[in-house]
């Protein structure tokens, strides 16, 4: 994260003076919708019609926002017809780079640019503003199409299936009423709760932001002892915006945000749920702990100036998670 201010790039996460020692995370700037047929989504304006080949993602795999689209890229059978690059998991005074030193990083494959940053100066010379992943770009317009996860998966969720004859909808109609106060809880205190755990400057900061983090994960543990997903038997977007938190939790939020009242592997249910999301076919792929660990100890000098990238725990993510299929079954 950073800021574009006249075309110069800051690396600023929040302000303090503004904040009184509270993370404050910024809106996302780019608000259109690709459509099955181009007509103008929820927001933004028309002309972005789903077509095979046409759009590109950008994404780092540190980043939980930016996973959460890879994971519908996945599950809705977009590989080969949605493109992406994989930005360097260090996130220094350029903010976002392509450089490809780090496994896993594959530069920037349309235009061959150095920094994220060029991305969006493509698209507007004069852009100033919040320079963040995940970005989606229309390779026709030239132009970003959208820059906001949660719209971005709703996108991929529908908007391309006849393309791809995957019907498979992770936001039906009839548990949206459902879906929407579980995702607005934990993104509010999980999603968002451990970088306002790990970014506050002050004691009150953090500790108001503390506490209702680990009460929803103590209502996850006890939510999932008789449900196979948040839902129930049908695994939703609800699931998918959380499991990127989870999977980062123990490698990185217990200890470089100070989320170290408990770990995921001390929550029986929550655990081998979070494994369960992990071996769902094609997941494994969307995951790069070495980047997701280099990332936030090597990015945040705030946090760890010397940059010491530590021991870490060692998981087994392929464990059996002993959730019977059938078990939850109505």
């Amino acid at each position: 994260m950073g800021q574009l201010v006249d075309g110069v790039w800051h690396d600023v996460w929040y302000d303090t003076e503004k904040s009184g020692g509270t993370f404050e995370r910024s809106t996302a700037g780019f608000r259109n919708w690709i459509t099955a047929d181009g007509s103008p989504g929820p927001s933004g304006k028309g002309g972005f019609i789903a077509e095979s080949g046409r759009y590109h993602l950008y994404v780092s795999y540190a980043c939980p926002w930016a996973h959460r689209t890879m994971i519908f890229r996945q599950i809705k059978g977009l590989t080969d017809h949605i493109t992406f690059d994989v930005v360097h998991p260090d996130m220094l005074s350029d903010g976002w780079t392509f450089e490809t030193d780090q496994n896993g990083s594959t530069g920037d494959r349309q235009f061959g640019l150095p920094f994220v940053r060029d991305i969006y100066l493509r698209t507007d010379p004069t852009i100033s503003g919040r320079v963040t992943v995940p970005i989606l770009w229309d390779k026709h317009q030239n132009t970003i199409v959208s820059n906001e996860s949660s719209e971005i998966i709703r996108m991929f969720n529908n908007a391309f299936n006849k393309l791809t004859d995957n019907d498979l909808d992770f936001y039906p109609p009839a548990l949206r009423a459902e879906i929407e106060p579980v995702n607005q809880r934990i993104y509010s205190t999980l999603n968002n709760g451990v970088y306002s755990c790990g970014f506050a400057t002050t004691q009150a900061a953090y500790d108001a932001a503390v506490a209702p983090l680990f009460d929803t994960l103590d209502w996850l543990e006890d939510h999932l002892k008789d449900r196979r997903y948040l839902m129930g038997v049908e695994l939703t977007e609800a699931d998918w915006r959380l499991f990127p938190t989870l999977a980062r939790f123990d490698s990185v939020y217990h200890t470089h945000f100070k989320c170290n009242r408990k770990r995921i592997i001390d929550y029986p249910n929550l655990w081998a749920y979070t494994r369960e999301l992990y071996q769902h076919p094609g997941i494994s792929n969307t995951l790069n702990i070495q980047h997701i660990i280099r990332h936030y100890h090597f990015s945040h000098d705030t946090i760890n100036p010397n940059r010491i990238i530590p021991t870490n725990p060692i998981l087994d993510w392929n464990q059996p998670h002993g959730r019977d299929k059938n078990l939850y079954s109505a």
